[in-house]
Parts: structure tokens; C-alpha cells; sequence
């Protein structure tokens, strides 16, 4: 391992941090031209920009006869998206989840998250399989705009202040300054992931690491930096529903157009490995589906919940990392027992103490009053 390997994953950080900065900026007005809200730009737009990692790095395994690689990259991705993405962003600032949200982009998630395990049964995805999941990126993103400017119109934003002083602008300030930077923002982040995923994985490598567990960890976290500064940004900045929105869409659009195209244009489809089938698949379907209990409760993600989060996240690697240090497979057992005496108790046990934190506050705040009142 070179030192040019440490400089190129130093830099790739700076141009993540950067083009990601850029790109909620261009995003953020984007949504205000083109008449949608921010979290249909989150769930679309802004999913695919910070997806084309992953994109790029799945097909590239597949094209190049590495499955493992491929699959690991959007199981390990879709993982991370929730534990350390949300996690990070919701530490940043308290993240609100939107009616939407919980009724349609999230469910919807979790099924295609079913999808993409029972097309696995086999121990692949056919060409066939990823055809028609690729099909269905498009009707989606089709959809959600032209449901998301409905929407807009029926709420009467377009009298928002905002709204109406965008449209004054001149064809080229109102459209040309927010496409450009989210053009140059994707530049930024794609690039930048993928040094930072270049020099994660000769990191990893060097120290002996499996290819399959370099994938999950490693090269998905290190395609998923475009998601994480995207998010953290835009939970700075106040535009908590494309910091939401971002994570879910690009899930979705991992397992839609991340394994759906790999999958179509991969002689014999995309084999996925028995370890994925067995315990990171069924990880990252339970992370899904814990999600809407998460949000539904008090519709926000709160400080705590993105520790629990983080902290699963951070527990979730060590395990991998440890069994690959013992030159042992994580088995569907070990699965099991993650999920039913780990985190189904965990999640549990922390909306059970948000119900009882808030309702001392509320409680508090009652009697504050009643002595405000007698005095």
C-alpha cells in the first residue's frame, strides 16, 4: 500500500464534502422550478445522483465477473443508508418524516427489499429479473414527479413568496444556475466516492481482508459517502425532507436500478453469494422493516433514535469484521439472533422510552402551567 492510495481517499473525502454541499444547494432549488416539493427531489433526483456510485461500481463487478462485489455493494449500501446515514443526519439536527413518507416511499421500500430476497432464492438475479426491476426505476421516478407537482398544486404552494419570485427569473437563472450545480455537485460526488472507494479497498486488501466483506463494509460505505454528506448537509441546512428522502430513494434505487441494470446487462444475470443470502440480505430486510415503527412513532427521527442506529450499524460491521478475523461465515441462525434478540428488543425498548420521556414532558409542562395559573 502507496501513499498516493491515502492521498487519493483523503481527497476523495474533500470532494464528497464539497460536491455534496453543492448538490443540496442546486437540488433545493431545483424542487422550487420545477414545482415538486424537496422530498420528491430527494426521492428522485437527488437519490439518483448519489446512487450513480453505486451504479457504477455494481455494474463494473458484474461486467467484470464479480458478484460478490456487485450484490455486497447494494446489500451493504441499503444498510448503511439507514443505520449510518439517518443515524448521522438525525444527530445533526432532529429529522421530521412526512406523511408521504410513511404511507407510500416507505413501505414501498421494504417491499422491494422482499423482492430483491425472494428473486435471490435461487442463488441469483436472471438477466429477466433485472430487467424488470430497471423498468420499474423508471415508472417510479415518472410517477413520484408527476405525483409530487400535483401535490404542489393542490396544496397552492405556487403563491409561496419563494415560489413565485423563482419564476420571475429568466429562463437561464431559473433553471441553468440550480441544473449546474446539481450536475457539477453529482461530478463532484462520483468522483470523490470513488477515489475514497479506490483507496478503501486497497486499505482493506492490505490488511487481508475477504472480498465479499470488503463489499459490505468497506465498498459500501465508501459508495454511500455521496448519501451521507448529501443528508448531513441538507439536515444542516434545513431541508430535512431531501435528507430523509435521499436515504429511502436511494435505496430503492439501489435494489431498482443498481441490481436491476447490472443484473440485465450481466451475462447469466448476477449470482449472489450464500453468505448474502443467508445473513446480510435478511439484516438489511429487517433494517427496512424496523424503519416504520422508527418513523411512524411522534412522524420524526429523533437524537436517539440515530444513535441506536449508529450504534447497530457500528455493531453490524464489528460482527462481520470479526467472523471474517476468524476465517468464519456469518450463518442464517446468527441472523436470526441478531434480529429477534437484538434489534426487534432494542427498537422496542427505545419507542417504549421516547413514549414515556415525552409523556413526563407533557406532564411537566401541565403542571408548570396549573402553578403559573394559581400564582
Amino acid at each position: 500500500m502507496d501513499g498516493q492510495t491515502i492521498i487519493l481517499f483523503i481527497v476523495g473525502l474533500a470532494l464528497v464534502a464539497g460536491g455534496a454541499d453543492v448538490f443540496v444547494r442546486g437540488a433545493s432549488r431545483l424542487a422550487v422550478s420545477l414545482g415538486v416539493s424537496p422530498l420528491v427531489i430527494g426521492l428522485t433526483v437527488v437519490a439518483y445522483g448519489t446512487s450513480a456510485p453505486e451504479l457504477a461500481v455494481s455494474l463494473r463487478a458484474g461486467l467484470d465477473q464479480a458478484p460478490d462485489v456487485a450484490v455486497g455493494n447494494v446489500v451493504g449500501s441499503n444498510i448503511y443508508n439507514i443505520v449510518l446515514i439517518l443515524g448521522l443526519a438525525s444527530l445533526a439536527a432532529p429529522l421530521s418524516v412526512s406523511h408521504q413518507l410513511l404511507v407510500r416511499d416507505l413501505p414501498l421500500m421494504i417491499g422491494l427489499s422482499i423482492v430483491l430476497v425472494a428473486m435471490s432464492l435461487d442463488g441469483r438475479v436472471e438477466r429477466i429479473e433485472g430487467a424488470l426491476l430497471a423498468a420499474g426505476c423508471l415508472a417510479y421516478t415518472v410517477f413520484s414527479i408527476r405525483k409530487g407537482r400535483q401535490e404542489v398544486r393542490d396544496a397552492r404552494l405556487l403563491n409561496d413568496p419563494r415560489v413565485l419570485a423563482e419564476m420571475s427569473l429568466s429562463f437561464f437563472r431559473r433553471w441553468g444556475g440550480p441544473v449546474a450545480r446539481v450536475l457539477l455537485g453529482t461530478a463532484l460526488l462520483v468522483l470523490g466516492a470513488g477515489w475514497v472507494k479506490d483507496g478503501a479497498v486497497g486499505i482493506a486488501a492490505y490488511l487481508g481482508v475477504s472480498e465479499l466483506v470488503i463489499a459490505l463494509t468497506v465498498v459500501a460505505v465508501g459508495t454511500s459517502l455521496p448519501e451521507l454528506a448529501t443528508s448531513v448537509a441538507a439536515s444542516l441546512q434545513g431541508e430535512r425532507d431531501i435528507a430523509v428522502g435521499n436515504a429511502i430513494g436511494s435505496n430503492m434505487f439501489n435494489i431498482l436500478l443498481v441490481v436491476g441494470v447490472a443484473a440485465a446487462l450481466t451475462q447469466g444475470g448476477l449470482a449472489v453469494a450464500p453468505q448474502a443470502l443467508r445473513f446480510d440480505m435478511p439484516v438489511m430486510l429487517a433494517v427496512a422493516v424496523v424503519c416504520w415503527p422508527l418513523f411512524a412513532v411522534g412522524r420524526r427521527i429523533s437524537r436517539a433514535q440515530g444513535a441506536f442506529l449508529l450504534l447497530f450499524g457500528a455493531f453490524y460491521t464489528f460482527f462481520l469484521v470479526y467472523k471474517a478475523g476468524q476465517q468464519q461465515v456469518p450463518t442464517a441462525r446468527e441472523a436470526a439472533g441478531i434480529i429477534v434478540l437484538i434489534l426487534l428488543p432494542a427498537v422496542l425498548l427505545l419507542l417504549c422510552g421516547e413514549h414515556l420521556w415525552r409523556g413526563r414532558r407533557r406532564r411537566s409542562g401541565s403542571c408548570d402551567s396549573l402553578n403559573g395559573d394559581a400564582s
